[in-house]
């Protein structure tokens, strides 16, 4: 099969298409041929030698958590999806799932079916990207109707799926973006949204209940300073800095680091929205598995609306 390999840490011109033996499942696994993966900024950081790059090892390793395509095969046990069922997921995180491969195995449960309105390329950008916002939000915050939700990248790949569903759960959602995605954040939930850009517009919000940082600056006080006393900052690139530890006890705030898990049942719900049209997935680009080089540089530039995708097959 053909997969991304890189022997070595560096830029996106050590990524490779090699090929390699098909993998068979275990008990309790599924095969998924898989036509489009998604690309997250884990993946180019672990590809420098951050990210997950400790938890993978030494090159050589394939990049990629998220898939979607077509369950190839079935291992003994299972018993939630069949051959041909279309599934997607974000198998193995933080392990190697070896995703920008044509075809993956991992435990049944850690996918979901594919929402059936939706293309492989469009499933293959949610998992990580959706499961990150909702365990955020329905897991660690506890969102309630109501409160007040501060996004921060709200037009990134993470963020743009948590503003959706702090307003589905309904929060008073407040979003920071540049002016260019201001409007259609607007169109998919957000209250109000503030230019990033802009020096002041930390002083203008106030009295949130839930911080969901997705860029993590070095200086997090101005945005502990908008959070109530008892309020919740999490704080998913980075962790929790002693600095910013320091500024929410001083304030009466709860800090908290993040890190994703493979949930298929959260998928489930998740695509449940999607398929009746509460949720709305955005595709950034999409490129055939042979620009992946190309995808990565994309991808760290930062400034993409939504998410980037490798098309594995034709994609539907």
């Amino acid at each position: 099969m053909r997969a991304v390999v890189q022997n070595r840490l560096g830029d996106a011109s050590v990524l490779e298409i090699a090929s390699l033996p098909v993998p068979c499942p275990q008990p309790t696994e599924i095969r998924v041929r898989v036509l489009a993966a998604g690309i997250n900024p884990v993946d180019w950081k672990t590809r420098e030698g951050h990210g997950m790059a400790g938890v993978l090892g030494d090159p050589p390793f394939v990049l990629g958590w998220d898939v979607a395509g077509v369950v190839d095969a079935v291992g003994f046990g299972v018993t939630t999806v069949a051959a041909g069922d279309r599934v997607y997921g974000m198998p193995w995180f933080p392990r190697a799932a070896n995703g920008y491969s044509e075809y993956v195995t991992a435990p049944a449960r850690q996918f979901a079916r594919t929402p059936a309105p939706i293309t492989d390329a469009a499933a293959a950008a949610v998992p990580l990207a959706a499961l990150t916002a909702w365990q955020v939000l329905v897991d660690t915050a506890h969102i309630q109707a109501g409160q007040r939700v501060l996004i921060t990248a709200g037009a990134g790949g993470v963020g743009h799926f948590a503003v959706q569903f702090a307003r589905h759960f309904g929060a008073y959602v407040v979003a920071t973006a540049s002016p260019a995605n201001h409007a259609w954040l607007r169109e998919l939930g957000a209250d109000e949204v503030l230019d990033y850009h802009d020096p002041d517009h930390e002083s203008r919000i106030k009295d949130i209940d839930i911080v969901v940082d997705l860029v993590g600056n070095s200086d997090q006080r101005g945005l502990v300073e908008a959070v109530r006393p008892g309020g919740l900052f999490v704080s998913v690139p980075g962790g929790v800095s002693d600095d910013l530890a320091a500024a929410s006890a001083e304030h009466g705030v709860a800090a908290t680091g993040f890190l994703v898990e493979p949930d298929g049942a959260a998928l489930a719900l998740i695509g449940a929205l999607i398929e009746s049209g509460a949720v709305h997935v955005e595709l950034a680009a999409t490129f055939p598995l042979e620009d992946v080089a190309a995808a990565h540089r994309l991808a760290e530039a930062n400034h993409t609306r939504g998410k980037i995708v490798l098309l594995l097959d034709e994609g539907r």
